[in-house]
């Protein structure tokens, strides 16, 4: 009878444990990851917030995204066709559009058919009447302000509208160096951050003639006797003079730069509205009084460069369309439809990632002062970009060199438009 019994619980143990056994199978599958897919983002300053938002759209899909990052001076077009040429080719890679006019054709997928591209509009980048990027974000640059700094130094308020031209600017650092501000403008020194978004307000004086532009650069440019190039100099020149880092002007570090314009010993950064996670680290609070002056190019007041910001889709977003699997692929349209049409999706980009949705059915609130000033400009009409024109690849990093050598003081103006018109002679 004993054996009888301890047969009958020794069945009974196992088949408890068949269908406990089961049940644990069922769960975890329950909780599994679905498909695996990459991203490789080129702004090293949101990659803790694209971590944070791929981890909440795991938790929402279960499909994984795994955030690659373009290293500090790393080119997104070198760092992309390295991956591809090793096989291991991102899902989905934030370029410039400058890259994706040069790999679309063997790497992008055709988006034409996604649903966001009606929210997105213009914004798309779009060859020969297809979408082959969503504009990751829209974003302003410009002179950023402390207007408390400005202030509290020459016990007024300044009204920054009325800052319009170089002189204007130059004659406000003056004021600001005789009140005890004597280095009132931080230089970054960053290859980027001279050749193509400084540098860079030269080509987005041709606001809509893109064809013209180009047409001047390759038939050879002459910088240095162009009027818009020399303007652009005047103002970098007013930088330098004035430059908190003005004896070692290359050793000046981005983010002590961001914790100077935050508490105040600097009160100008030229710089764009992605700068703010470096400022919030930094200690800069959104209650404070930042916005952006132009980057100015000459005196005339009424010249739109002088008056307006430069705003635009600045990073655009590609599906690979060569290495990836169809269910990656699928995933990775996922990914973006959930940046777009998620309430989750919605609130990170803001508020996590602190950047402006290309996006119009994105409503949530700016919450930073730099973006609530480009916004505010954009729905004023008070904004301007250069649709169409793209500097190649390697534009950041040749003419970004040969800024610093001019900040430097190891080049003088002359020398600078010689390797200009050089770099532009090359591209014929």
């Amino acid at each position: 009878m004993k054996k009888v019994l301890s047969l009958i619980l020794v069945l009974s143990l196992v088949a408890t444990s068949v269908f406990a056994g089961g049940e644990n199978e069922e769960s975890s599958q329950d909780t599994e990851v679905g498909t695996k897919i990459s991203f490789l983002n080129s702004k090293g300053e949101i990659q803790i917030a694209l971590e944070k938002m791929a981890e909440a759209y795991q938790a929402e899909t279960s499909n994984e995204v795994e955030i690659l990052s373009c290293g500090a001076g790393e080119i997104p077009y070198t760092k992309v066709t390295t991956l591809y040429n090793s096989g291991n080719a991102p899902t989905l890679s934030m370029l410039d559009p400058t890259d994706i006019y040069a790999l679309y054709d063997t790497y992008a997928l055709d988006l034409s058919n996604e649903k966001w591209v009606s929210e997105v509009g213009s914004n798309a980048l779009s060859i020969d009447n297809k979408v082959y990027a969503y504009p990751f974000c829209v974003e302003g640059r410009g002179i950023i302000y402390n207007g408390d700094a400005i202030n509290e130094t020459l016990n007024r308020d300044v009204d920054m509208s009325s800052i319009n031209s170089v002189e204007k600017f130059g004659a406000l650092l003056k004021e600001l160096r005789a009140n005890g501000m004597e280095y009132p403008v931080f230089l970054a020194k960053e290859d980027w951050s001279l050749g193509a978004h400084q540098l860079g307000y030269l080509y987005d004086s041709y606001e809509n003639s893109a064809d013209e532009l180009n047409k001047e650069l390759r038939a050879g440019y002459d910088a240095k006797n162009d009027e818009k190039f020399n303007q652009l100099i005047d103002t970098l020149d007013l930088e330098i003079e004035y430059n908190y880092f003005h004896n070692d002007p290359l050793g000046a570090d981005y983010d002590e730069g961001a914790m100077l314009l935050a508490d105040g010993t600097v009160a100008f950064w030229a710089n764009g509205s992605w700068a703010w996670p470096n400022m919030a680290e930094g200690g800069a609070q959104a209650s404070a009084n930042f916005g952006f002056l132009p980057f100015f190019l000459g005196n005339d007041t009424s010249y739109f460069a002088n008056t307006k910001i430069q705003a635009s889709p600045s990073k655009f977003v590609i599906i690979d369309g060569a290495q990836a699997s169809q269910e990656e692929q699928e995933a990775a349209k996922e990914f973006l439809n959930w940046l777009v049409y998620s309430e989750t999706g919605q609130e990170m980009f803001v508020n996590e990632a602190a950047l402006i949705s290309a996006a119009k059915n994105n409503a949530v609130p700016q919450s930073n002062p730099l973006s609530q000033d480009i916004v505010e400009k954009l729905a004023n009409n008070n904004t301007y970009y250069l649709p169409g024109f793209a500097a190649p690849s390697d534009h950041w990093s040749v003419m970004g060199a040969a800024m610093q050598k001019y900040v430097a003081g190891v080049s003088n103006r002359d020398e600078l438009a010689m390797s200009f018109d050089k770099y532009w002679e090359k591209q014929q």
